[in-house]
């Protein structure tokens, strides 16, 4: 008799989180750790399983490692949501993590040997015949935990505790902590759980600008190109303030432009070893990103989640604009405001324990 084909099969899109201010004291939520990978779907139909990106893109021939492995552990018929990592030294790293995306076969084998990746369940969506996306989310995590040979992650009711590990987790590398009501179906596409994420702030020097694609140059802001200086007065890149109204572009443009310089710029002349610059050539990017570079005299204060890529680092995602500070220097700008999270051993995530290194 012909095999029944799963009862969900890609691509579909996984149930999505929306910003929100503060973990309530409420009842009605499962908490867990937010994983910094990738967002991942698993769906195996007996010898075929797929690895599918949030975008519905497969990911097998990037994880080959993750497919055998998966296919030696779960059972035969099953949907998964969840999060690729890649952890070096009890951290995970998301550096790491992209670097296995690379479009030559011999290095993503190469790169499985040596950065191999893991996965972190979170929802379980079907299991052999049974489609579960239309049960609560607290009956499909009691199922969920009674799988064997996964790494499930941890889930709690309790806000204290999803504050502490809100806190503590954040050593490991982890983004942040979800809620996810407890009575909610999955919703396919739907910005149905909250995400509880860290902000901080920074003064950073503005060193540089790019024009907005929709205007002529000159017309509009585009990006500031935010820098911080080293412990040896090096200036280095560390990220971008994008999001304005139309208007503040046009506003901006007039106001920066009489800062635009061609001369005795940190990042065009004596430029040094490791340091930092924009809009170079990367695997993502085959051209560089236009930029202008204007004297150094202003600085902004920004809110950034968290950074990456070690010492010296980086914004990890698009800076927050929050004010200009008139009254700071762009030689105060250092690293040293940026905060370090307490370092927190990975595998203890799975368990809750609280376990420091140093």
């Amino acid at each position: 008799m012909a095999r029944m084909p799963l009862p969900l099969n890609p691509p579909f899109k996984p149930m999505l989180a929306k910003p929100a201010k503060a973990i309530p004291d409420s009842g009605e939520l499962l908490f867990e750790p937010k994983w910094d990978g990738f967002r991942c779907l698993v769906f195996r139909d007996g010898d075929e399983l797929t690895l599918q990106s949030r975008a519905g893109k497969p990911l097998n021939r990037y994880f080959p490692e993750m497919v055998e492995q998966l296919k030696a552990t779960l059972p035969e018929r099953i949907v998964l949501d969840g999060e690729l990592v890649v952890a070096r030294d009890g951290k995970l790293d998301f550096d790491a993590l992209t670097e296995r995306v690379h479009p030559a076969a011999s290095r993503v084998k190469l790169l499985a040997e040596t950065s191999p990746s893991a996965f972190v369940a979170f929802d379980l969506l079907a299991l052999d015949d049974e489609s579960l996306i239309e049960r609560p989310t607290s009956v499909r995590r009691e199922r969920l935990e009674k799988l064997d040979g996964l790494n499930i992650t941890p889930a709690t009711t309790d806000a204290d505790t999803a504050r502490h590990w809100f806190e503590l987790f954040e050593g490991a590398g982890l983004d942040g902590v979800i809620g996810k009501p407890l009575d909610a179906p999955y919703q396919e596409n739907k910005r149905v759980m909250f995400k509880y994420k860290h902000s901080r702030t920074a003064d950073c020097v503005l060193a540089g600008l790019r024009w907005h694609v929709d205007g002529e140059p000159g017309e509009m802001i585009g990006s500031f190109l935010l820098g911080l200086y080293d412990e040896d007065g090096v200036l280095h890149h560390v990220g971008v303030v994008g999001s304005f109204p139309v208007t503040r572009r046009r506003e901006l443009a007039q106001e920066l432009s009489p800062l635009i310089t061609d001369a005795g710029h940190p990042w065009i002349d004596g430029t040094v070893e490791n340091q930092r610059l924009p809009g170079g050539i990367t695997r993502w990017r085959a051209t560089e990103h236009a930029w202008v570079p204007v004297r150094i005299e202003r600085v902004v204060e920004v809110g950034y989640e968290h950074t990456e890529g070690g010492y010296p680092s980086r914004f990890r995602h698009t800076a927050q604009f929050k004010r200009w500070r008139p009254d700071r220097e762009p030689s105060s700008c250092t690293y040293t405001q940026l905060d370090e999270p307490a370092r927190y051993d990975l595998d203890a995530v799975f368990h809750g324990e609280v376990k420091r290194t140093r």
